[in-house]
């Protein structure tokens, strides 16, 4: 079983603790984006990025769109490195 990590040639990290409790833990607007999120993010990931957005003073939409930000560069670095592994193939 794949457990929903999907095909991405990033490096998967074993976490301590129970996730579903961090997740629990999270603001309501950032659970509903993880709900949606296009890779399986940790918790503390998305608190981390989550924090320090609200940090620098942004409001909880532009907090949300670091998050996306930081999705999208994550899902380009997986592209960059599986066209290399696909390109050095050949």
């Amino acid at each position: 079983m794949n457990r929903n990590l999907g095909q991405s040639s990033l490096r998967r990290k074993r976490r301590s603790g129970d996730p579903m409790d961090a997740f629990d833990g999270l603001p309501a607007p950032v659970r509903q984006w993880v709900a949606r999120a296009a890779l399986p993010w940790s918790p503390a990931s998305v608190r981390r990025i989550w924090s320090k957005s609200r940090a620098k003073g942004l409001s909880a939409e532009e907090a949300l769109q670091s998050l996306t930000l930081a999705e999208a560069r994550t899902l380009a670095r997986d592209r960059q490195s599986t066209a290399f592994k696909l390109n050095s193939m050949t």
